[in-house]
């Protein structure tokens, strides 16, 4: 080996060993997380024309629509996953392993009877509803949409009680682990969805069953495995962990993660319902397809900030404030970096979505500048609120999402109505600026110690 291979290796030592134990976790989870978020972002992108030409356009748009309202289950586990969470890591810190697999088992359980109820409360509420009015689609649509939204509803709940495994490993301050079984769902839904090209026509009932099966069978088999033969035996959940007065204490900390996770929902979730209602479906996939595109720097900056949650309560429990204050500069400065690749991805637009989805879906430039102005604010925001989350001092977080809840349904209207598609997004990129602007004083105020009051709350 020589001189120069040495230098290399042993800056390599020193990048993954530096600021001790849990710096040196965080970027080991980054590098694997990294490799594990290029081929799922890589898969997603796949997946877009493939299901875009599998259906068309127009259906594709009700796709989407349709499978983000599903998604706002997930917001309704009253916060457990997210209070497990800082609880489990917080367990962990003090080195309490008894207590963090009681924690385990109490959260299967609550949140497998939230996840049974919701599915009961869903499936009764389809019989009743007509989506093709709500979504302003062709009624010839209709029973297939009561099909479809009855298959999406029951593997969102499985999946909400099945994904506590990979919560367990966020927690545990391993999310490239976390990252990679989600990679392989994505794989296993892109082979899928290929093969359903080649042999049937579009189908939404198909696509809902194998998009949404598919990666929440792998964490269900992940899961059972991993509690059997690895390191996390000693955290398998059982019936004779469960103790109910963990929910409480799980749920002091989650009732306000459940409150924020509703302001999130009405906030970022009901764009593809204003935009269809307003617009159209077409409008839809306009949207989505440069969403999909610029979310690429999100996504990759998640990879970056998600072990940093879990360090974070590990630090505050510990008091270590010069590491934290660090880290915070260090992820501020790789936002800022983010947002310049972002202006030449905007540069490029235009060519990529030629390459990407071809010419059938016009995206305006108009409306791929108000995507990466939102997503740009959604960095900065997102990286101050997982830095508090992870401290737990969430009610100045609560409040602004309050506020942004109550007027986010007219002002996407109007905004809506004034600029079209790029206008969707003034909502929740004023969400975004206002958590970045108060979580960034907050988190300063509670790294320097002058955190008082509603501060720290």
């Amino acid at each position: 080996m020589n001189a120069s291979e040495i230098r290399i290796k042993d800056k390599v030592k020193e990048y993954f060993s530096k600021d001790g134990g849990r710096s040196a976790q965080a970027h080991r989870q980054v590098l694997l997380a990294s490799l594990a978020k290029i081929i799922t972002i890589v898969c997603s992108l796949l997946i877009i024309p493939l299901t875009k030409d599998y259906l068309n356009p127009s259906r594709y748009g009700i796709w989407l629509t349709l499978s983000s309202i599903i998604s706002w289950i997930a917001y309704f586990d009253f916060g457990l996953g997210n209070g497990f969470r800082n609880k489990f890591a917080e367990a962990k810190a003090r080195n309490d392993l008894q207590l963090a697999r009681e924690y385990v088992s109490t959260t299967y359980f609550a949140v497998g009877a939230v996840s049974l109820l919701a599915l009961l409360l869903t499936l009764t509420a389809n019989v009743w509803i007509d989506w093709t009015s709500i979504l302003k689609v062709d009624p010839a649509l209709k029973e297939e949409l009561r099909r479809v939204f009855a298959i999406l509803c029951a593997f969102f709940c499985l999946n909400m009680t099945v994904s506590i495994f990979t919560t367990l490993l966020i927690a545990d301050q391993r999310n490239g682990v976390a990252s990679w079984i989600n990679a392989i769902g994505q794989i296993l839904s892109l082979c899928v969805i290929l093969i359903m090209t080649r042999v049937s026509k579009g189908s939404l009932t198909n696509l809902a069953l194998y998009f949404s099966g598919v990666p929440c069978v792998v964490v269900l088999i992940v899961s059972i495995f991993s509690y059997l033969g690895t390191r996390y035996h000693i955290y398998r959940p059982s019936i004779r962990h469960i103790r109910l007065p963990l929910i409480k204490d799980i749920m002091s900390l989650g009732i306000h993660f459940f409150l924020i996770s509703l302001c999130l929902l009405v906030i970022f979730q009901m764009m593809n319902i204003v935009i269809s209602r307003e617009i159209g479906p077409e409008a839809v996939t306009e949207f989505n397809i440069s969403y999909k595109y610029f979310n690429v720097l999100y996504a990759v900056l998640l990879i970056v900030i998600t072990p940093f949650w879990s360090a974070f309560t590990d630090a505050y429990t510990q008091k270590d404030f010069a590491w934290m204050g660090e880290t915070t500069r260090k992820l501020e400065r790789i936002c800022i970096f983010f947002s310049a690749i972002g202006l030449l991805m905007l540069a490029a637009a235009p060519v990529i979505y030629r390459l990407w989805v071809g010419d059938d879906v016009p995206i305006a430039p108009t409306t791929s500048t108000a995507v990466l102005l939102y997503v740009i604010t959604q960095m900065f925001g997102n990286v101050y609120m997982y830095l508090i989350n992870g401290i737990g001092a969430i009610r100045i977080q609560l409040c602004i999402y309050l506020f942004m809840a109550i007027i986010a349904w007219p002002l996407m209207i109007l905004s809506c109505r004034c600029w079209g598609v790029a206008g969707i997004v003034v909502a929740p990129s004023l969400a975004c600026l206002l958590q970045a602007l108060s979580g960034r004083i907050q988190l300063y105020r509670i790294i320097s110690g002058k955190a008082k009051g509603w501060w720290l709350k």
